[in-house]
């Protein structure tokens, strides 16, 4: 009995001198020459490996993130992005490599929402709108400002760029973007055909003025309308266009008994000579027979002119051509 209670009391002593209970097996250690993002995990436990990336690759990924874009640095600082490593994944990673591996990619997440959010931001700073060619109309000239490039930062390849960079450790944190080209969406050779045809009445003056391709072409001479029956100030566009018009008689005082009436193209009664271009509100551009009246207030508020004149504009003046009274 008492050898009995020797050999046991023998064998407790030789479990506590060993340290680990019988049969218990060593923890499984990663491979040699394993690395993650350069650390080497050779020959370390999960936990040894976890502590040694939270020690030697976190701090490497803390660092802020640097765009340049429009001659300025935009800061993402990691707390922004959201970025995080997981030292345990990665160490387990490590631990059940292939044999022959010799790096594995750490597990490293971001938002992407908020590398979004943070190219968006940097894209509406340094954005330049482009400006679209124009025009200004005048009585005797059309004055053409020319259209500007703007820029913009190419959103896609931005984010792309910047993405790849939080995901990579060894990538650097400096990136630069170009900003690309935007074009106006009108330039002077769309202006010159949206106006491939412009008139102006100037009604102090009487001159009709045409231009094409926004050139000074031809002036002619022309009537107006009479004190309290003016010729309408404005812009407006060539409505429709007639030969030989026939004449719808207002419901005006100063039509005495035609009134209402219409009066056949070519009669002698039809004061609208072999053409009409209208404008607006019964106003348009004739030719009359009342030549002594070219150069004076003399109209019911209609532009005339000379019948050759209104034939020879008439072949030259499309529908929708702008029109500019002043």
């Amino acid at each position: 009995m008492v050898r009995g209670s020797i050999v046991l009391v023998l064998a407790v002593l030789a479990v506590v001198v060993s340290g680990s209970p019988a049969g218990a097996q060593e923890p499984a250690r990663i491979d040699a020459g394993v690395m993650a993002a350069g650390v080497d995990l050779s020959n370390l436990t999960v936990d040894e490996a976890a502590g040694r990336l939270n020690a030697e690759l976190a701090p490497r990924l803390a660092g802020d993130l640097l765009l340049g874009a429009a001659g300025r640095p935009w800061v993402l600082t990691m707390a922004q992005a959201e970025l995080e490593l997981d030292a345990l994944r990665t160490a387990k990673r490590a631990l059940y490599a292939k044999a022959g591996t010799t790096a594995v990619d750490p597990a490293i997440t971001h938002s992407r929402l908020a590398v979004k959010a943070f190219a968006e931001g940097v894209a509406v700073k340094v954005r330049r709108a482009a400006r679209d060619a124009s025009i200004r109309i005048t009585v005797r000239r059309i004055q053409r400002k020319r259209g500007r490039h703007g820029r913009a930062l190419d959103l896609p390849s931005t984010r792309a760029a910047i993405d790849a960079a939080l995901d990579d450790p060894a990538a650097p944190r400096v990136l630069h973007q170009r900003l690309v080209k935007v074009r106006p969406k009108v330039n002077a050779n769309d202006l010159r055909r949206v106006y491939a045809t412009v008139l102006t009445i100037d009604r102090t003056n009487f001159k009709l003025r045409l231009f094409k391709g926004l050139r000074f072409r031809k002036a002619y001479g022309i009537a107006v309308g009479m004190a309290g029956l003016e010729t309408p100030a404005g812009r407006y566009r060539i409505a429709n266009k007639q030969v030989d018009p026939a004449w719808h008689v207002p419901n005006s005082p100063w039509a005495g008994s035609l009134q209402g009436q219409v009066i056949p193209g070519g009669a002698p009664d039809n004061p609208l000579k072999a053409r009409w271009l209208g404008i607006a509100n019964g106003v348009g551009i004739h030719g009359t027979s009342e030549d002594w009246s070219i150069g004076t207030r003399a109209s019911h508020g209609c532009i005339r002119m000379h019948v050759g004149d209104v034939v020879d504009l008439f072949k030259r003046v499309p529908v929708g051509t702008a029109v500019l009274i002043r």
